[in-house]
């Protein structure tokens, strides 16, 4: 994989650098902002632009496959390859969620701490960068401001360059957002349609059930110790009279913590009104 500041072919697009680097403050929005190093600091020696690449995953068994990361990788490498011009460095995002902001990611933040103006951001896909459609119109505009270009290979090549590529990444961005937001909801309801049916959703396993083939199954002796609980709860038992009555009843201590859980929402009896005279 190349790596920062060694050019892997001898072919470079070359831009003078006669400016400091741009802070983020400028370039990103509030929640996202970090600063750009300062050109003092990074004084490295170059006098081209730099091209990063940029790949992520979603989920920590995609990132140990490897594969969809090799893939966006090699992606990356082609388009630069067939550009004639040399990568500097491929910053690699394993099992980091699409929804967390790219400049609050680790390797997206590093990537951000990188950029000088001139410089040029290359990902396989629009998704792999960005959280909403918002998201990608703000800020592909401010890197823009910046002097920073933008290409995704999936929208075939830099996409900040003009209007009509800004068009096509409003459209692009919000089906890949209503996409995003169409596998959450039936995620949601899949498991809302389990816990009807009295699936077992994972977790601790509830006091008074037992799992078994996916299932949540009452446990006969744990539920008469719940419907104890209950009914005396409801004729204004405390915790404490409750735990007592449960350990001569059914010979189990609870904790209060426990006993708490299973009369929450147990209705008091109200008490009765003393009768004067």
């Amino acid at each position: 994989m190349p790596d920062s500041g060694t050019p892997t072919s001898p072919h470079r697009w070359r831009l003078n650098r006669t400016r400091p680097p741009i802070g983020l403050s400028a370039c990103f929005s509030k929640q996202t902002a970090l600063l750009i190093r300062d050109a003092s600091e990074q004084a490295d020696g170059r006098d081209g632009m730099a091209i990063y690449g940029y790949v992520r995953v979603s989920t920590q068994a995609q990132a140990n496959e490897g594969e969809s990361l090799a893939v966006q990788q090699r992606q990356i490498e082609g388009w630069t390859h067939m550009q004639g011009v040399a990568l500097d460095r491929v910053f690699v995002e394993r099992a980091v969620s699409g929804s967390t902001p790219i400049a609050e990611r680790p390797e997206g933040s590093n990537l951000w701490a990188a950029l000088k103006k001139g410089d040029m951001v290359v990902a396989a896909k629009l998704d792999r960068l960005f959280r909403s459609a918002l998201d990608a119109l703000q800020t592909v505009e401010r890197l823009k401001e910046a002097g920073v270009s933008l290409v995704l290979l999936d929208l075939g090549g830099d996409i900040s360059g003009n209007g009509l590529s800004k068009m096509f990444l409003t459209i692009a961005a919000a089906f890949a957002e209503a996409e995003r937001d169409r596998i959450r909801e039936r995620v949601t309801n899949v498991k809302r349609d389990q816990k009807s049916r009295g699936r077992y959703l994972g977790g601790k396993v509830p006091f008074g059930y037992v799992v078994t083939g996916g299932a949540l199954v009452e446990v006969p002796d744990e539920q008469g110790v719940i419907a104890t609980a209950q009914a005396l709860r409801r004729e204004n038992y405390s915790l404490r009279a409750i735990q007592s009555e449960i350990v001569s009843r059914h010979d189990r201590r609870l904790s209060l913590d426990a006993l708490s859980r299973l009369v929450a929402g147990t209705a008091i009896a109200r008490p009765r009104p003393v009768q004067c005279g």
